[in-house]
């Protein structure tokens, strides 16, 4: 038996629109869902121009952009 052990939950993952920088120095990338409003953002980091793409991650819900 294992009386500490949690039960595991299951990774649900899919293919996500995010934001790349498109600076080749700078590695920064941002979901879709938690970028700011505007229609093409800026890179946080280095302030570059983001281009959008897709990568396959854990599904998150970002309750404050629901409002």
């Amino acid at each position: 038996m294992a009386f500490g052990r949690k039960p595991e939950v299951e990774i649900i993952k899919e293919d996500l629109k995010v934001w790349e920088c498109s600076s080749e120095e700078c590695n920064c990338w941002v979901r879709d869902n938690f970028k700011s409003s505007g229609e093409e953002p800026t890179c946080p980091i280095c302030s570059s121009e983001m281009v959008s793409t897709t990568k396959n991650l854990q599904v998150i819900q970002n309750h404050a952009s629901a409002k």
